[in-house]
């Protein structure tokens, strides 16, 4: 009789009940909704840093270009001049970047107008940002800190 009695207990104490199991899957929950959130905020921080980064340096390789040429590149030609030598101009000692132009972090091309409408001595720089959308409240251009 004694035995039956140690196999009942060895049986209760092996696992989790059904109970025990479902509050650590409500309180991994709860710690999930809070904590995801945040992470998804500085992701998107991160990303419009990297196009504010990256602007800035396209902006330095444009600036070299505008030294040795003597004028930024046509609208036309717009950054791939950085990368390949346009055939209608002078004093090209590039390329300016050492790779190809990449996208901005959501994957999409930057848009480079010169001269530019926000800048009309120089050139206009951005990425349309977050929503995807040219020319909205969101878009992170040159010379600006902010998003406009």
């Amino acid at each position: 009789m004694h035995r039956p009695v140690r196999h009942s207990l060895r049986a209760r104490s092996r696992g989790f009940t059904l109970v025990e199991l479902l509050l650590v899957l409500v309180i991994l929950g709860t710690l999930a909704a809070l904590v995801l959130p945040k992470f998804t905020g500085r992701t998107e921080q991160a990303r419009i840093t990297a196009a504010q980064t990256q602007i800035a340096t396209f902006g330095t390789a444009l600036d070299a270009f505008e030294i040795d040429t003597g004028g930024y590149p046509s609208g036309r030609a717009g950054l791939q001049s950085l990368v390949i030598a346009p055939g209608d101009v002078q004093g090209w000692r590039g390329p300016y970047l050492k790779s190809d132009i990449p996208l901005d972090p959501w994957g999409r091309a930057y848009s480079y107008e010169f001269p530019g409408r926000l800048n009309p001595a120089g050139y206009d720089l951005r990425s349309s940002g977050p929503d995807g959308q040219p020319n909205t409240a969101d878009d992170i251009v040159n010379g600006t800190s902010s998003s406009r």
